[in-house]
């Protein structure tokens, strides 16, 4: 089977039009042609007046060893890749210890996923509850300001993936296709099945939740066993007569003891306290870099049209997205991070007192406004130098100030963009509704954003305005803070996927500093399950 890239048709193509093209492509007549298959559909919207579909078809022709000879120095005619999945081992006979995985967010799903299938009947701790009694606490904070310390948009089954928009993308280098391992094991648990082919494949928090179910169900016919509202309090690390240290178990929050000698320590970017209870036991730890500003939101309809013009609306394109960037003059780089098309601004905070914000749509991403993160990357060199969990401080000083900023109950601190701009408070909103709940206080950013980040922002904003029309329209509003956009530490690891001074702790997925999403989590939970199979089949 070939595999045919690159090929580009207008976006009112009529059905025949892509056989054609494969055959004017390929050099054959319509009977050389066995039969195709759409491996991914992108569209190319640079000129809105002529928007194209770029397609990488799979086909099967009659004699493809001589068309293979024929385009032997094209690389956008190949062999297919084969993208299936191998297993690295299989579980030896009984009497190894289970290996635990703590937390099940996505990079502990498939790291638990993975070690199932390979028979190693994996232990999986979170802290939270299951997904659906999850869902209702995060409501209480959304509709009534009850927050739940450990369970909320951070904290529970699914990770914070599941109330956000999806995305199943990441620009990771993937050459074992592991991506697409975990978009199979999506479908087979309920995802749409155009996630397999789009090239901007997402899904929605409602189906992540039926999804979650159904890979929780799968690991436990595997043998796997899940432990919700267990939260690791501490390390058992032993040293042995090399000076080397190597984990034995784990205390629990309940007083219980867990003997472990495998850990996958999956607990994403908001696990503040296990962050400090795991520099506490000695395990390597490193400040990273990460990124602070706010949720900006505009009409979906305003981002459609200055997308793809008359086209906008257009089935097959959706919601339109944007991704953008301007390098300021105080030497910072603001950036839109996790565009969610069609969606709402969410409450996302997992501490009593703070106020941070995230974004999330669903699978239909119909809301009436798009919002995106808008925000400006800090570096801890600069920003907060010394300790390596000093950006935590960083990140909870500010969230406590958007807290009073709002008015000390979960609203948070919105602003017209037009006001920003001015440098005054708003005392009212425009013709832009911030979609956020419990809801919003008009008031001055500038009280709980760096002053480095509001210089930069409004040196940003006009320049964005003239790549998106609206964007810097005096309505559009923006709520604080986004402080979460990823992980402040990384708990280094070598080549063996284990913590660099911890032998038998594997670090994984965002909150470890390896992962920035969705699909990078899974796929970095992939990895660190096979190196935890591989240390024991060893």
């Amino acid at each position: 089977m070939l595999r045919l890239t690159e090929l580009t048709l207008p976006l009112h193509h009529a059905d025949e039009a892509l056989p054609a093209a494969i055959c004017k492509r390929l050099r054959i007549t319509p009977r050389e042609l066995i039969r195709y298959v759409v491996a991914r559909r992108a569209n190319d919207a640079r000129d809105k007046t002529r928007i194209q579909l770029v397609y990488s078809v799979d086909v099967n022709v009659k004699n493809e060893a001589a068309v293979l000879a024929r385009f032997r120095k094209d690389r956008n005619v190949q062999p297919t890749p084969d993208t299936s999945y191998k297993f690295v081992t299989q579980a030896p006979p009984a009497g190894t210890k289970r290996p635990v995985v703590i937390g099940a967010g996505p990079c502990g799903l498939f790291a638990g996923l993975i070690l199932a299938q390979m028979g190693f009947r994996p232990i999986i701790l979170d802290r939270g509850k299951v997904v659906r009694e999850r869902t209702k606490d995060t409501w209480g904070l959304w509709r009534r300001s009850v927050l739940n310390p450990e369970s909320n948009v951070q904290f529970g089954e699914g990770g914070a993936g599941t109330f956000s928009d999806g995305k199943l993308y990441s620009r990771i280098k993937d050459p074992r296709h592991l991506d697409r391992k975990v978009l199979t094991e999506f479908v087979k648990a309920g995802a749409p099945p155009e996630i397999l082919t789009e090239a901007h494949p997402h899904i929605g928090t409602f189906r992540l939740v039926t999804m979650v179910e159904s890979l929780r169900e799968t690991i436990e016919g595997l043998g796997g066993e899940y432990r919700f509202q267990t939260r690791v309090d501490g390390l058992d690390i032993e040293t042995d007569a090399n000076g080397e240290r190597h984990i034995r178990g784990l205390h629990l929050h309940t007083g219980d003891y867990l003997e472990a000698d495998r850990v996958v320590m999956a607990i994403g970017h908001s696990a503040r306290d296990t962050f400090a209870m795991l520099q506490a036991a000695g395990v390597h730890v490193e400040a990273k870099p990460f990124s602070i500003g706010v949720r900006i939101e505009h009409p979906q309809s305003w981002i459609d049209r200055s997308r793809f013009g008359a086209d906008a609306g257009h089935p097959i394109l959706g919601a339109a997205e944007y991704h953008i960037s301007h390098h300021c003059r105080n030497g910072r780089t603001v950036y839109s991070f996790c565009m969610c098309p069609g969606g709402t601004v969410v409450a996302a905070t997992s501490e009593v007192g703070r106020v941070a914000t995230n974004g999330m749509s669903q699978y239909s991403r119909n809301e009436r406004n798009a919002n995106s993160g808008f925000v400006v990357a800090i570096d801890p060199a600069r920003d907060y130098p010394g300790d390596p969990l000093a950006g935590i401080a960083f990140q909870r000083h500010w969230e406590s100030l958007a807290f009073v900023a709002g008015g000390s109950n979960y609203r948070a601190p919105a602003q017209r963009v037009g006001d920003f701009l001015a440098g005054r408070p708003s005392d009212s909103l425009g013709s832009v509704l911030p979609s956020y709940r419990p809801g919003v206080t008009p008031t001055d950013l500038s009280q709980c954003l760096p002053a480095f980040a509001v210089e930069a922002m409004r040196e940003a904003i006009p320049v964005f305005g003239r790549q998106i029309a609206g964007y810097d329209h005096p309505d559009v509003v923006m709520t604080g803070v986004e402080t979460r956009t990823s992980s402040p530490v990384r708990f280094t690891r070598g080549e063996d996927f284990q913590s660099l001074n911890t032998h038998g702790l594997f670090p994984a997925g965002e909150g470890a500093g390896y992962a920035g999403g969705i699909l990078s989590a899974s796929v970095d939970g992939i990895k660190v399950a096979e190196a935890v199979a591989l240390s024991i089949a060893a």
